[in-house]
């Protein structure tokens, strides 16, 4: 039977560490039942948000496996992690991502070709992988670091024509090429999902499977409810969308820092530590910009609430 990506919210996973520097699997496991009590639909692990580039293979593999194992079916779980330069590395690193059983082992774009090469040449080594790694369903994610590779129409359709690839995290954040590319992959296995908060509802309207960004690690609930009711809920769906959009510039600031200082005001028994940022260099104005919009969250949901 193929495979498919359930529509909805994918948030990308933070990662916990303790105050030593390992990977928390004991805040993870809470996490990953946080996230999934929040009623999403499948979970991101091992990618930017994750910090992946400041991890090792070992500890990408474990993390995606514990979240996979962790989440036991309730949800599907996908993974990246592929984070080498060459194509026998990322064919391991791959590999051994696949071994995990996630659902979808997903690439990062920019990996497959430097800036300067052409989308011929990214093409020519996504064969090369596909060829080294078969039966395999994979997934595309759009990375802006070390630097931003959108794949155009064109290399859309080739991936939906090879029948492998089953999701795609768009970052270009305009609606226009959202929609060149949506009409590329119709009709086969191959998703889109937002990542950009403020278009998310157009994008949803003119076909978008759903949203997979940093600001689920912050408002998740609002997310579902957004990309599940917002054809039947068009006035919540405005406020909803009008609250995330504005919300979505804390991202801006110290993240991932601010959302486990956010996730540790939700309940979750998680340290600030990072080792992408210096939670030591996280400000008492910082602090209160997530005070200040967890407490317009909380207005939002309020209204939310009397207004259905």
């Amino acid at each position: 039977m193929e495979k498919h990506i359930p529509s909805g919210v994918w948030p990308t996973m933070i990662t916990p560490f303790t105050a030593s520097n390992e990977v928390d699997y004991e805040a993870l496991q809470q996490l990953v039942e946080w996230y999934i009590a929040q009623g999403v639909h499948g979970l991101f692990a091992v990618c930017q948000s994750s910090e992946m580039f400041y991890l090792s293979l070992e500890e990408r593999v474990r993390i995606a496996r514990f979240v996979k194992e962790t989440a036991a079916g309730r949800v599907p779980v996908i993974a990246s992690g592929h984070i080498s330069d060459g194509i026998e590395e990322q064919a391991e690193e791959l590999r051994r991502m696949a071994e995990t059983g996630v659902d979808a082992v997903v690439w990062v774009s920019n990996r497959l070709a430097s800036p300067e090469e052409p989308d011929e040449i990214w093409v020519e080594r996504a064969q090369q992988l596909l060829d080294r790694i078969p039966d395999v369903p994979f997934g595309i994610y759009e990375c802006p670091y070390p630097y931003k590779r959108l794949l155009s129409p064109q290399m859309l359709k080739w991936c939906a024509d090879t029948g492998r690839f089953l999701f795609l995290k768009d970052t270009c954040c305009d609606l226009n090429q959202m929609a060149d590319k949506l009409d590329a992959v119709k009709g086969s296995r191959l998703q889109i999902f937002n990542a950009n908060s403020a278009t998310l509802l157009e994008s949803l309207k003119i076909g978008a499977a759903g949203f997979s960004g940093v600001m689920a690690n912050f408002h998740p609930d609002l997310y579902v409810r957004l990309t599940e009711r917002w054809s039947m809920e068009p006035a919540a769906a405005g406020t909803i969308q009008s609250f995330v959009g504005a919300a979505s510039l804390i991202e801006l600031q110290m993240y991932p820092v601010n959302a486990k200082y956010h996730l540790q005001r939700r309940g979750i028994p998680l340290t600030l530590h990072c080792r992408s940022k210096d939670a030591n260099a996280f400000r008492g104005n910082q602090r209160l910009e997530v005070e200040q919009l967890d407490e317009v969250y909380r207005l939002v949901k309020e209204q939310l609430f009397i207004n259905t």
